[in-house]
């Protein structure tokens, strides 16, 4: 069966051999190997070493929250900056060009004053630390005039600089640390170029309101009929703003390339993390003037509609900056019109990354419901405040009743918004029947990977192991991958596909209908992949 289970690849993943495998259970609840993984998950909860060891090992199909610069670790990004010949400016303590390299082989950086080589950094261990804590999160204690919010967010700015060319590296690294896991997909959020697209937007303006119009900002609504977004999208198109298409699919493609060629995929000597697929979801920068906001997104569905390893959009920036949340309605509008155009690409959006105090209470009453009415949201990112949103209840019912997943993010919901157990959301969303996953966010930012996130949501909301089975399964299940599902109803894991019905899920050879049906779709492969992963887990579970 083409590419559906790769044994060797498995096995540098799970770190076990697949070999003298061949009874696989219709129904996983009921197997003895379950029963079995979910008593030593039960006997591991009294020990979070023990319990981060076990789940180590589990499969954890797909992330599908995951920023890539914020994923990569603050090491990386210093030796990265190092190979870039790039300066550390020692009072801000960020990178900066050179001002010129020696004439001397190994070229050095020259800096300016109050600069040094950033390949200096290793040789200064306390430079070194403060540029590892200053990277991330790693040692801030919140102080009066900081907030964890304020430290996430500010990290982007120092570590940033570091040249693009080191993107397929980045991809390597996140695949590698995944396949460790045991995860075995990666929906990643990454900004290709869109300068151009930007300069379109601001050359032709946004419409200017009328002197009848309401002042207020979050009033504004100009420029948001969807008379005036088609005759905006139709001169930035005339203009050629699809020019910049190819430049973003060739950045995309050319990363995918180098990670390929990092990891040796498709040889003998392939490594783990080859065993990891990867898509990109185009990311969109919300903290800006509308005329640009517009331009990237036309880009963003421009671009998904043509590239398959592009597989949705998203909106990021810190949701309570001003210009996300003075623009968030006239954004969903946009999204809204531009969903009608490109009704095939799909939309995952930040929304409801606030909690009280952050933003006024007014601010907490709509955004995770506008993003799913009016933004066409598939997947909601955070969803923090739900329970302070208008009728609660009535929002968590369309969440279940439409099937919009909600990418939950325990680490990072703790670190920049201060939530956490008994005040997050997760125990609501799962008592309304809202499908979720977990997702690690900035993992290199946070100091984490996918395990801790399973590690924390066992200690601090008392899941079982059928219950972290349901949400590795939803994840795959709400991946944008192209394809059916391996599974009848959706979210609901107790029959599959007609095509692969009657057979052991999961199994080595699968045989008739179900061969091909799984060779035509992308997410039917990866589910049914992980169900010969959950199989040989549970079954070298003592």
């Amino acid at each position: 069966m083409p590419r559906v289970i790769r044994r060797t690849l498995l096995s540098l993943a799970l770190g076990i051999s697949v070999t003298g495998i061949s009874a696989f259970g219709q129904s996983a609840a009921s197997s003895p190997s379950e029963q079995r993984t979910s008593r030593a998950l039960e006997a591991a909860r009294k020990n979070p070493l023990v319990l981060h060891a076990l789940i180590e090992k589990m499969p954890k199909g797909a992330d599908l929250h995951m920023h890539l610069s914020g994923a990569i670790y603050a090491e990386t990004f210093l030796r990265d900056a190092a190979a870039d010949l790039l300066c550390v400016n020692l009072a801000k303590i960020k990178f900066d060009k050179n001002v010129g390299t020696s004439k001397s082989l190994p070229a050095q950086a020259v800096c300016a004053e109050g600069s040094v080589p950033a390949a200096d950094v290793f040789k200064n261990q306390e430079l070194y630390k403060s540029l590892i804590d200053t990277f991330s999160m790693r040692s801030f204690v919140p102080a009066s005039g900081r907030s964890g919010h304020d430290q996430f967010f500010d990290t982007f700015g120092h570590f940033g600089g570091v040249e693009k060319s080191h993107v397929g590296e980045w991809l390597d690294e996140v695949a590698s640390r995944a396949a460790a896991q045991n995860e075995q997909y990666l929906e990643i959020m990454e900004t290709p170029s869109f300068s151009a697209a930007a300069k379109l937007g601001y050359q032709i303006g946004w419409p200017a309101r009328t002197a009848s119009a309401r002042v207020s900002a979050e009033d504004d609504l100009t420029g948001t009929s969807p008379a005036e977004l088609s005759k905006l999208r139709d001169q930035l198109l005339a203009a050629g703003l699809r020019d910049e298409v190819a430049t973003d699919r060739r950045e995309y493609a050319d990363a995918l390339a180098d990670r390929n060629q990092i990891e040796h995929c498709s040889q003998s000597d392939a490594k783990g993390g080859c065993s990891v697929a990867i898509r990109f979801i185009f990311q969109i920068l919300r903290s800006f003037p509308p005329q640009q906001v517009f331009a990237q997104t036309l880009l963003g569905f421009e671009v998904a509609s043509v590239d398959p390893d592009v597989v949705g959009l998203n909106f990021v920036q810190p949701e309570d900056d001003y210009m996300a949340m003075s623009e968030y309605h006239r954004q969903m509008r946009m999204l809204d019109y531009l969903h009608s155009v490109y009704p095939k690409v799909h939309i995952s959006l930040h929304a409801g990354e606030l909690a009280p105090g952050l933003v006024t209470p007014e601010g907490l009453r709509f955004h995770i419901r506008e993003a799913i009415d009016l933004g066409h949201a598939e997947r909601i990112g955070h969803g923090v405040d739900v329970m302070y949103e208008d009728d609660p209840q009535a929002l968590l019912k369309e969440m279940a009743d439409r099937h919009v997943m909600a990418e939950i993010n325990l680490t990072s919901n703790d670190g920049i918004l201060g939530v956490k157990a008994p005040f997050h959301p997760l125990p609501n969303y799962r008592a309304a029947h809202v499908p979720v996953a977990l997702s690690t966010d900035d993992e290199g930012v946070s100091r984490i990977d996918m395990t801790h996130e399973y590690t924390r949501a066992v200690m601090e909301y008392g899941l079982t192991y059928p219950e972290l089975k349901d949400m590795v399964r939803t994840g795959l299940e709400h991946s944008f991958l192209a394809g059916e599902s391996l599974w009848q109803q959706q979210d609901r894991f107790t029959s599959v596909n007609t095509a692969c019905a009657g057979q052991p899920i999961g199994a080595d050879e699968p045989k008739g209908k179900c061969v091909e049906f799984l060779k035509n779709s992308d997410k039917a492969m990866q589910q049914w992949q992980l169900e010969h992963r959950f199989h040989i887990f549970e079954s070298n579970v003592q």
